[in-house]
């Protein structure tokens, strides 16, 4: 969102997610994981990860020493996941540590318009709310033409996006929403509210003639080597979207997982694997991958 608004010179300080735009690689990290998730499979990382927060530990530390030296005028920050961010607490705990408050920018979008609104609000925040106003007009223009063409087509097929694999996640927040959007239908979403662990068997049953597999986190040459664990599954050739060559793995980190102006892509990208008679695809070509093609094609790392 910062760079996109034009902040790109004025960011010091980023976490350790964030990789785009490239330029975002150059700035000193000051929020990293407390877990080598990049050594872990996704069962341990859903194990590891229940354990710490029951436990009351966090799943980020925070560099007090860079964030002192930067001595930041605004913070931003979200509380939406406590999976995806440092705990308020200690975000409260560093502050006491400053010579100066900064002001804080509290971002929890449940919806795009939601997601809209943040950039707003950093606009505002940051004297930037011309630009705001046109990344927002921009981003709506083109969810309306998703929304008009996907309205023509002859049917909206069952969609399943996939969360997590190990154990199996349903999407949530604004996936489902971005899913409508796009022409399709999809039942075990969450809309508005948090992921959540569901039984294999109620994809099964679901059935889905379009599959996504969208792990949080993760981009798209992870997602594919970890998306073969899928073959193993119970009746997975049982699956319409299995069989009819259907199932797709997405790039989750650039267009869904992360609350921000790409979300805009991802639904353009859904809608593209939803309906290609309608949609084409014009962005990266890493973006996605169909599964069996996945298993012969290298991917390129994201």
């Amino acid at each position: 969102m910062a760079f996109a608004l034009g902040l790109g010179d004025q960011v010091f300080g980023v976490s350790h997610e964030c990789d785009y735009p490239p330029e975002a690689l150059s700035k000193p990290v000051v929020v990293r994981n407390a877990l080598p998730v990049e050594r872990m499979s996704q069962a341990e990382i859903d194990v590891a990860v229940a354990e710490r927060l029951r436990g009351g530990q966090s799943l980020y530390v925070i560099d007090a020493a860079a964030v002192r030296e930067a001595a930041p005028d605004l913070v931003l920050t979200q509380n939406l996941c406590e999976v995806c961010a440092p705990a308020g607490n200690e975000v409260a705990e560093l502050f006491r540590l400053l010579a100066s408050q900064p002001d804080i920018l509290w971002m929890t979008p449940k919806s795009i318009e939601q997601i809209f609104g943040n950039i707003r609000d950093l606009g505002e925040a940051a004297d930037r709310k011309a630009e705001a106003a046109a990344l927002i007009a921009g981003g709506r223009a083109r969810l309306q033409r998703v929304r008009a063409l996907a309205g023509a087509a002859a049917d909206r097929p069952r969609v399943f996006c996939m969360e997590w694999m190990d154990p199996v996640y349903c999407s949530g927040h604004w996936v489902p929403e971005m899913v409508d959007l796009a022409g399709g239908v999809d039942e075990l979403g969450r809309l508005g509210t948090d992921s959540v662990r569901i039984a294999w068997d109620e994809v099964r049953a679901w059935a889905p003639e379009v599959l996504v597999v969208m792990p949080c986190g993760f981009h798209l040459a992870k997602a594919v080597d970890e998306a073969r664990m899928l073959a193993a599954y119970p009746g997975w050739r049982d699956i319409p979207a299995v069989r009819n060559g259907r199932v797709y793995v997405v790039d989750a980190s650039a267009y869904f997982a992360r609350p921000g102006p790409r979300v805009v892509d991802g639904a353009e990208l859904l809608a593209h694997l939803i309906h290609p008679e309608l949609f084409g695809w014009f962005g990266a070509k890493d973006a996605y991958r169909r599964l069996e093609e996945a298993a012969s094609q290298p991917v390129r790392a994201g």
